[in-house]
């Protein structure tokens, strides 16, 4: 074994040492892509997952387009699938579960029964030369998704060949990232389960919606954290306990009689009371020590909160007591500051969502009818510097919508 495979197998540990501390799936694809590319000094690359028989477009990072925008801005979610047969690059992949290394795009032998598409080329004025395209697989035959890197650089940025010589590492590379893809779509499964079982009291509460919510809720952290100059490893860390405590921000209405959430009529005041305490049933089961536990229970109890301390619940005490305030008034709510970061956060976007979404008992709202809603709200209900936050990558916020869109609100 030489100096230089040693070195490799060592970069995969660490590698994998990394992972393991990823919970959420979509940040666990970032960092599986960006670790493949930083191995094969790639200029750009896509992660497919398999999904309904079909390889669902799930991730994309691209250095050459990514220099082309503003600092911090992000290439736009997109969502597309590509059926598995032999037609397509990352569909034949798929269906032989094999690598496939092709030194220029633009000449692959006719005798192949796949070929590239020069769409994206195209539309985005960037020049495909080389691929590294290879399937992830759990266990023996499980076919979890594929990557493809695209466009090896040489020492001085040219576009070049992918090397032969480094198939065996990202052989052993898309084991280990298999590992962690599936111990990721289990967390994220059982998040979406959670959601479900609150869906069975509140209509609301989709797979789609807490999804939304979920990363919305990241991109705003995201954004506001380089304006703060967080570090990189807390930025990292955050979003992913941000991810998941976001998701879970109405678990509470389990709680709920179902006689109360889908009244059709106005609520009275002690089932509005009712309502307000699916806050503090939901901060009731995030209550051990763990870091993602302490994220929930701020986001579960602080989600209804308001900038100006017009919200609630407030500062009920102990949280297990509080259904006394069922049968009388809350406390004046917390304000400003005093709401976890989190809580804010997960405040615009949940309503950012709900707006957006058709109801039962109400259309969908206009964009431009949100947007003054939400500047309205600034400095009442929002912490203003975080609404401008959002108005700042609402474009991201428009393509989460759009790739999250597939059941209905």
């Amino acid at each position: 074994m030489t100096i230089d495979t040693n070195d490799r197998l060592a970069q995969i540990l660490s590698i994998d040492k990394e992972l393991e501390r990823i919970k959420d799936i979509d940040l666990l694809l970032e960092c599986l892509l960006l670790q493949a590319r930083r191995e094969a000094n790639a200029d750009a690359g896509t992660v497919y997952m398999y999904i309904g028989e079909a390889l669902a477009f799930s991730h994309t990072q691209n250095d050459t387009l990514q220099r082309r925008l503003k600092p911090h801005e992000k290439l736009p979610y997109t969502y597309f699938t590509v059926p598995v047969n032999d037609e397509s690059i990352s569909g034949f992949v798929a269906k032989h579960k094999i690598f496939l290394n092709i030194p220029d795009m633009y000449n692959i032998d006719e005798s192949c029964p796949y070929s590239f598409n020069p769409a994206f080329d195209n539309i985005a004025d960037y020049k495909t030369v080389s691929s590294l395209t290879f399937p992830l697989i759990a266990g023996e035959d499980e076919l979890l998704g594929v990557m493809q890197l695209i466009n090896a650089k040489d020492k001085k940025g040219h576009f070049v060949p992918f090397k032969e010589s480094d198939i065996p590492f990202f052989e052993v590379f898309a084991r280990f990232a298999s590992k962690a893809i599936q111990r990721a779509q289990m967390t994220r499964n059982l998040l979406e389960t959670i959601s479900r079982i609150a869906g069975l009291r509140d209509p609301i509460e989709t797979g789609s919606h807490v999804n939304r919510v979920g990363a919305y809720s990241m991109e705003i952290y995201e954004a506001w954290s380089y304006r703060n100059k967080i570090t990189e490893d807390e930025r990292q860390k955050m979003k992913d306990n941000l991810r998941m405590a976001a998701m879970l921000h109405d678990v509470g209405k389990v709680g709920i009689s179902d006689l109360i959430l889908k009244k059709p009529g106005k609520l009275t005041d002690e089932e509005y009371r009712n309502i307000q305490s699916h806050t503090w049933i939901g901060a009731q089961q995030f209550t051990d020590k763990s870091e993602l536990s302490r994220h929930a229970y701020e986001v579960t109890l602080r989600h209804h909160e308001n900038w100006d301390g017009s919200g609630y619940p407030g500062n009920i005490g102990n949280i297990f007591e509080a259904n006394k305030y069922i049968n009388k008034k809350l406390p004046d709510g917390l304000a400003g500051k005093e709401i976890p970061l989190f809580a804010r956060i997960v405040s615009i976007s949940d309503v950012f969502d709900a707006l957006s979404s058709n109801r039962s008992y109400k259309r969908a709202w206009a964009e431009k009818e949100i947007l003054r809603e939400i500047e309205k709200e600034s400095e009442r209900k929002f912490d203003p510097e975080l609404v401008d936050v959002f108005f700042s990558i609402f474009s991201t916020i428009k393509s989460i919508r759009k790739r999250y869109s597939g059941e209905t609100s």
